[in-house]
């Protein structure tokens, strides 16, 4: 594809004198005038007649071309917009390193170098946004402008990373905006590129917007560039050979995405998949043109989990990446963040467990700083229509004694105090399923049914399938000091040596749901001895205990 004026301009001086600028000498030019256009002096024609090798400073023969030093263009300037992370910047190679700081200006031959999990923002004079990605090194190799206030001449040299970049569109093309690896140049004139140096020295060159131009460092022609377009991209191999030019990938579906995230610990994303991608890469910023971004991370799946931000709102911007690693249409929305004050923990039922209707009760653990907790229960897992909609004051408890036996939801949330008195509810606890139901009936004392006597002794009573009993017997009636207390898988229980004598039983039931009745009033038996008089009487020995038969 044959390259355009701007990007063969662009791109011309990159080969004889990489920071020349070319012009086309028209009728009427002269040193001096272009000592003013472009050096804003007019005593620097000397400087270009002896750059340039003019015999006559007064004739020059318009259709030549004459070199502009770069060296020479008035210093432009950068200033850092924002710094996520740890950042440190050299003002010149070999100088001692320091913290990189919101609103610093940086001097032509800076470089930054961003740590891993880290992100910088740069700003141009002109407007262009340099996105400085995470485990990035860079260096602002050329900051001039042509001029008092022409356009901006600006070389970046990418060492390790990847940098993103926004160009405003140039008016008459004469501004240039050069990407620099050491195995390809990208040149643009007004465009969104993204370009990334990988750790096995490839280059990729991905074009969001407008038109970038990609040409091999060492090619030593500029027939060699690739023009790539919005919606393409382009990889430069180790070698310095350059790659056919391929479509990107489509960006991601995110209209699946939750309006609002509440986990005070990660945000987790499900995204809809890309066909043919590998990979995901994803952003979340405080603004929409990405240039406060906060976290950014590479996931091999649609399950993307960054850590937590602070509540408010924000945006996502996500890329599916290709087999060659080359990042792919851009998708964007907003997203709000609001998970504190922190949603309770559930504490009963457990997930799934029934409460009892007459006495059971909702159970949540208390929040540290909370006021009030907001418990909601309904029929469905989408709270449409809650049943119970209730706000309590330190107790993170509800009564479910108005529900019907039946399955629910439940949910709770905590709500703080505000200066002022404003209340501030964070975010409900996911929706967890119960079950209410009616406590067990227990066995009353006409459903006993007793057989034999002393050791023989053998109750029975009605049960249902799953149901387990406890049993208690005592000497007294108040059953302070229980002479049996026994867990039983069936209704039946057989005496174990009982001396005769008075006894109280009774019997209560729990049901597989782990409800349990209340204690019937209790039975009265009577075991008899096992050697009797005529008379019924028991026979004793000398001690007075009932004798036994051998």
């Amino acid at each position: 594809m044959a390259l355009p004026l701007w990007a063969a301009a662009m791109l011309g001086g990159a080969y004889a004198s990489p920071q020349d600028i070319e012009h086309l000498v028209q009728p009427g030019d002269t040193l001096e005038a272009l000592s003013v256009h472009y050096l804003d002096s007019a005593r620097m024609w000397p400087r270009l007649q002896a750059y340039n090798h003019v015999a006559n400073p007064r004739r020059l023969r318009p259709g030549s071309v004459l070199r502009i030093p770069s060296l020479l263009l008035p210093a432009g300037s950068a200033e850092v917009d924002f710094v996520q992370g740890q950042a440190n910047t050299t003002a010149l190679t070999g100088s001692s390193a320091a913290p990189l700081q919101a609103g610093q200006a940086l001097r032509e031959g800076a470089s930054i170098q961003v740590a891993p999990d880290s992100f910088v923002t740069v700003r141009l004079a002109d407007g262009t946004l340099i996105r400085v990605q995470a485990d990035t090194d860079l260096q602002l190799q050329q900051l001039r402008r042509r001029g008092r206030a022409g356009d901006a001449q600006s070389v970046l040299e990418l060492r390790r990373g990847s940098v993103e970049s926004a160009v405003p569109p140039s008016r008459d093309g004469a501004r240039r905006f050069q990407v620099r690896t050491p195995k390809a140049t990208t040149s643009v004139r007004g465009t969104r590129f993204v370009v990334a140096l990988g750790a096995d020295e490839r280059l990729l060159a991905a074009v969001t917007e407008g038109s970038l131009a990609v040409v091999p460092r060492h090619s030593g022609s500029s027939n060699a560039a690739t023009l790539l377009d919005a919606g393409q991209g382009v990889v430069v191999a180790a070698d310095g050979q350059m790659g056919i030019s391929r479509t990107l990938l489509p960006a991601p579906e995110l209209s699946g995405l939750p309006d609002s995230l509440h986990d005070a610990d990660f945000l987790n994303l499900t995204l809809m998949p890309v066909a043919a991608a590998v990979a995901y890469q994803v952003q979340v910023a405080r603004d929409a043109d990405f240039i406060q971004t906060v976290r950014s991370g590479i996931f091999g799946t649609p399950q993307v989990r960054l850590p937590a931000l602070d509540d408010g709102s924000y945006h996502l911007q996500v890329r599916a990446l290709d087999e060659v690693g080359l990042p792919g249409r851009v998708a964007q929305r907003s997203i709000t963040i609001k998970a504190h004050p922190v949603a309770p923990l559930y504490q009963a039922p457990v997930p799934g467990g029934t409460v009892s209707r007459t006495r059971g009760e909702l159970l949540c653990t208390p929040v540290a700083g909370v006021a009030r907790y907001r418990i909601q229960v309904a029929a469905d897992a989408g709270f449409a229509a809650p049943l119970i909609d209730e706000t309590h004051a330190q107790q993170c408890t509800a009564r479910v004694a108005q529900l019907a036996p039946g399955s629910y939801y439940w949910r709770a949330a905590s709500v703080r105090e505000l200066p002022g008195g404003a209340s501030d509810q964070g975010p409900y606890a996911p929706g967890q399923a119960f079950t209410v139901a009616n406590n067990p009936g227990a066995p009353s004392a006409a459903d006993l049914q007793s057989n034999g006597d002393g050791a023989a002794l053998q109750l029975r009573w009605p049960g249902e399938p799953g149901q387990s009993f406890r049993l208690q017997l005592a000497a007294t009636e108040d059953f302070a000091a229980p002479l049996v207390d026994e867990r039983l898988s069936e209704p039946t229980w057989t005496a174990a040596g009982l001396a005769p004598g008075a006894y109280f039983v009774r019997i209560q039931t729990r049901d597989p749901s782990g409800l349990e009745s209340d204690f019937p009033t209790p039975r009265l038996l009577r075991v008899r001895a096992a050697v009797q008089t005529q008379s019924g009487e028991p026979v004793t020995s000398s001690d007075g205990q009932p004798l036994s038969r051998p």
